[in-house]
Parts: structure tokens; sequence; C-alpha cells
């Protein structure tokens, strides 16, 4: 895809975008009050969902357009663009008659292929910034096919925004982070800016400070933060939503990592940490090849012995000891299981496709 960094639309973000406002704009004053707060901080951006896609009828849905003028009033005060959520085709078009720099796609729209090429189509040949949400569940080509609708119009000012995944048995987050997503999505496309939004992964204002420092650690490329001046009695989002004294002690307690470019005399060091780290993954690698060998071996042999390829008691075996190993190596017991699990499942194809051997040499 043909991308244009987030510091080159022009805009004045910086290589670490930082967004706020509230959850909804609830009333011009509001609006305008919290942009006073925020007014001279280190926010470069302003933002406020005034068209709000509820799960259940009945709750807060949002002013609608009548909100884009207050929008409007924000910038004034702050002098920094401002951005919003669109859902639909009279969505964008408001937002662009009203002068809004940056729109931004849901997670409720990001799912519907259905939805963001009616939004694709509605931006045809416009010159406007636009960031998409991940999806509500971990699904990787959905949120990248999203970024390629917008790219196939030419949009090419594109960012995305890193807000969690649901999951019904998550405890302490109100989605969970998933870390390895957004990370992935940067590697597969070129040039990508992802934006971390801490309120909607937090779900509480608590831990969106611990949140909003992994991100960075991650190598996010900014934040979005809901922050509102009376958030307590907001009327979406209370519990997530910050007031701007707290965003911006957030802000300062930040430590933004810093990129080798920064500190050339780091890469000497860390190329030999790479060379170590290169010889063992080789070897890992190598001995991952002779254990599928030995598995083939497993594989005929059960297929000579008219043998099922699953034994749960041997499986069972092989999970309590290696993982018990592993954790005395100091490995997490996630990081064992999820391995451990892996290499059960690639166990299982191949004696699978040794047992297909005998089928094939049959029907010959």
């Amino acid at each position: 895809m043909d991308i244009i960094d987030i510091k080159d639309w022009g805009l004045g973000l910086s290589e670490h975008t930082l967004i706020a406002g509230p959850c909804s704009a609830e009333s011009r004053q509001q609006i305008e009050t919290i942009a006073q707060d925020l007014k001279g901080s280190r926010v470069e951006m302003f933002r406020a969902g005034i068209w709000k896609p509820r799960t259940r009828p009945g709750s807060f849905e949002g002013i609608g357009k009548e909100a884009l003028a207050w929008l409007k009033s924000a910038k004034d005060i702050m002098n920094v663009p401002v951005t919003v959520e669109v859902a639909k085709t009279s969505h964008v078009e408001a937002a662009l008659k009203a002068g809004v720099d940056v729109l931004w796609i849901g997670a409720r729209t990001t799912v519907n292929p259905f939805s963001v090429q009616e939004i694709c189509e509605a931006l045809r040949g416009v010159d406007v910034p636009v960031m998409v949400k991940n999806p509500i569940n971990p699904d990787l080509q959905l949120w990248l096919g999203a970024l390629e609708r917008l790219n196939k119009v030419g949009i090419n000012k594109l960012a995305a925004i890193h807000r969690g995944f649901s999951d019904p048995y998550e405890k302490r987050y109100r989605n969970k982070p998933e870390w390895s997503m957004p990370i992935h999505l940067k590697r597969l496309v070129n040039g990508i800016s992802v934006i971390c939004d801490p309120s909607h992964i937090s779900g509480t204002r608590e831990i969106i400070a611990s949140v909003s420092q992994r991100a960075i650690n991650f190598g996010l490329d900014g934040l979005m933060i809901e922050t509102h001046h009376d958030p307590d009695n907001a009327w979406s989002d209370a519990k997530q939503q910050v007031t701007p004294d707290t965003l911006n002690i957030i802000l300062d307690n930040l430590n933004f990592r810093e990129t080798l470019e920064e500190h050339p005399e780091a890469i000497s060091t860390l190329d030999q940490f790479r060379q170590k780290i290169d010889l063992l993954d080789t070897q890992i690698i190598e001995l991952f090849a002779d254990r599928f060998q030995v598995i083939r071996q497993v594989g005929d042999y059960k297929r000579e012995q008219n043998l099922a390829v699953y034994q749960p008691d041997r499986w069972q075996s092989v999970m309590e000891s290696r993982l018990k190993s592993g954790v005395k190596k100091n490995m997490t017991e996630k990081f064992m299981k999820s391995l451990l699990f892996a290499i059960h499942e690639e166990s299982v194809k191949i004696q699978e496709s040794r047992l297909k051997v005998k089928e094939q040499v049959f029907k010959k």
C-alpha cells in the first residue's frame, strides 16, 4: 500500500501523536471547557464522538451533526486538528462539509466490509486522513482489509487505532490488548502508524497510564485518550475517561522510547546479541526438524500397528513434564502452553499424513 507517514499529513503531528477529548460531545459548553483545559498541553489532536453506535437502543447515541460546529470551536481554541468517527455516507459528507480534519472508522464498522466500502465510495477522490480502529474480535484480515479498501480509492493518509479485542474470559481489561496484533499489522503494512486507544483497552481510568506506557514500549506511534472535565458524570463510558489534569500527569510521566537512529552507538552492541540469537534460532530449527523426523517414524509405526494418532495419556504426560521444565527455566506457563500446543498440533498433522500414505497405496 502507498501510505503517507502521519508526521507528513500536514497537520503538525509528531512521531508520538497524542489525541484527546471526550468519548461523546454532550454540549457546546462541555466541548469548549475541555478544549480550554487542554489548551497549551501536549495534545496534538482533539477528538469527540458525535454519532455513537450503541450495543442496545435506548442509551445515549450521540448529538449528531449539530455537534460538528462545537468541534470547530475546539479547533479554534486549541489550534489543533479535530477528528470524529464516521460510520456511513451521511456522516462522511457532514464531517467533510464541516471541515473536520481527520476521520476515524470505529470497531463496529470495521467488522463489516459492506459498511467500510460505503465509506470508501464517499471518500473516493477526497484528500482527507483516515484512521481505522481494529475490529471488535482479533481478526487481522478485517483490519487489514479496511485499510486496503481505503487505499484503493485514493486515501493514502492512513493510520490504525489499536483499541483491544473482545474476550468474554478477560477480567483485567475491557478489551484484551493482544499486543502482537498491532505489531503484526505494522510488519504487514509498511509505513503504517498505529495509535493506541488505552481508554477502550482499560475500561477503567486506574490502569490507563500503565496501558499507555506498554503501548509506547511496544513501539506504537501515539495515544488516543478519552478526556472529560467531569468524567464521573459523562454521558457515555464514564469509567474510562480522565480529567485534563490527570491526562497531563499521564503524558508527563510517559517514558517515550528512542529509536536506533537517535543512538547509533547501540547498533554494534545489539548486533552482537542478534548474532547469538540468530545462531540459537538456527539450532532450534534444526532440533525441531529432527523432532518431526522422529514423529514421521512414529506415524509410520502407528500406521503399521493400526493405532490411533492421538494418545491422550501420552499427551497429558508430555504437557505436564514439559510445562514444569519450562517454568523452571524461567519461561512463562502461558508461553510454554502455546508452544506445546503448537508442537502437538503439527505432530498430529504429520502423523495423520503418514496414515494417508497407506490409504493412497490401497487405492492404487
